[in-house]
């Protein structure tokens, strides 16, 4: 048995193994082109793809289990504590325990977070590897990139109804979203994704009381997707876990790798999927500003398109609870201690990204 004192040098030593790392990550991360060279360029497409190379051959999602194991262990851990409590066997040595041991918890979670993909967070991010002029929009510029967008809902909205039937088969689904980085890849190389990882949430049904269509796992590099979605949304989502993936860890920036790789898919279902998503970023936006603008885009929607937007709004009433509005704020502040200000307005954000590359590169590049 180890003498009292060596236990103590080997818990300290420890702890400042474990400061030293979390105070470099957190000073690394104030240094944008730092962490764009080093960590977004450098460190983590090694990282991802180790991971993506460990799990991604697994048919069930390994994340998920571990989300499951951790969640258990702490259960496990808070029923010990109470039941200290109730039988008085507690003094203040046991909350000195119990408070380095969640310290030490907390610390782990940074570290791991933050280094196999968080600090992608921090980095500068999509517009400066594109190279777009991201900027405020005016009311026009809106108006005419949701023209652009209603034109592409509509005309991808025949062949897309009669194939969607084919997304019922995840196997499908995946795979397409796999072959839409591929032909984007071809001309943007940035957007190479191998090995993919991409898995089915085992917690679907409960994502559809939290409000969650995706999520990507940073501690097994796995794309998830909530797969009872409406079909019709499938596809943009399983783009947008994937742009995850690739290290674009803000949401206006992840929606806008799904956009760039749905839209270069050769699958109308995938086309659809994107513009569909687009218009209601968008037509939201319009909406707010100016009510009355926007009646004449959706007027000009086929009726299945409107049809497909009324199933999405029954299917999330179907869903709605009393503490959608707390997990919504929760996650929001998390969106907000991430870099992303706007918090869950921050998805609505690729509308500007959309407007900086219809400039740069004309209408028939959306």
């Amino acid at each position: 048995m180890a003498k009292p004192n060596r236990r103590w040098r080997i818990l300290n030593k420890r702890w400042w193994i474990l400061g030293a790392a979390a105070i470099c990550i957190k000073i690394l991360s104030l240094f944008p082109a730092a962490v764009e060279k080093y960590y977004s360029l450098g460190v983590y497409p090694v990282i991802g793809r180790c991971l993506r190379f460990l799990f991604g051959w697994l048919p069930f999602s390994a994340g998920d289990i571990f989300y499951v194991a951790v969640s258990l262990g702490i259960l496990y851990k808070l029923i010990r504590f109470f039941k200290a409590i109730a039988s008085k066997r507690v003094g203040r040595d046991y909350f000195l325990s119990v408070l380095r041991q969640l310290a030490l918890f907390c610390l782990w979670v940074y570290i791991l977070f933050n280094g196999l993909w968080g600090l992608n967070y921090n980095r500068r991010g999509i517009a400066d590897q594109l190279q777009l002029r991201v900027h405020p929009y005016s009311t026009a510029e809106l108006e005419t990139i949701l023209r652009l967008v209603v034109d592409r809902l509509n005309a991808s909205d025949s062949l897309a109804r009669r194939e969607r039937g084919v997304l019922t088969d995840h196997r499908y689904l995946f795979t397409g979203a796999k072959e839409a980085y591929r032909d984007l890849a071809m001309t943007e190389p940035a957007f190479s994704c191998y090995p993919p990882s991409i898995k089915s949430s085992l917690f679907s049904i409960l994502g559809n009381y939290l409000g969650f269509g995706g999520y990507y796992n940073p501690f097994s590099g796995e794309a998830q997707v909530n797969t009872t979605m409406p079909v019709f949304t499938l596809p943009f989502t399983t783009c947008h876990e994937m742009g995850h993936q690739l290290g674009y860890a803000k949401e206006n920036e992840a929606n806008f790798a799904g956009y760039l790789s749905a839209k270069s898919s050769a699958s109308p279902v995938f086309r659809y999927s994107v513009y569909f998503e687009l218009y209601s970023y968008a037509g939201r936006e319009l909406y707010e500003r100016d009510s009355n603008r926007l009646k004449p885009f959706r007027e000009r929607l086929r009726p299945g398109i409107r049809q497909d937007f009324n199933e999405l709004r029954l299917f999330y009433r179907k869903y709605q609870n009393p503490l959608e509005p707390y997990i919504r704020r929760l996650y929001g502040n998390y969106l907000k201690a991430n870099q992303q200000p706007q918090g869950i307005m921050t998805y609505n954000e690729v509308v500007a990204w959309l407007v900086a590359w219809y400039e740069r590169y004309g209408a028939g590049s959306v």
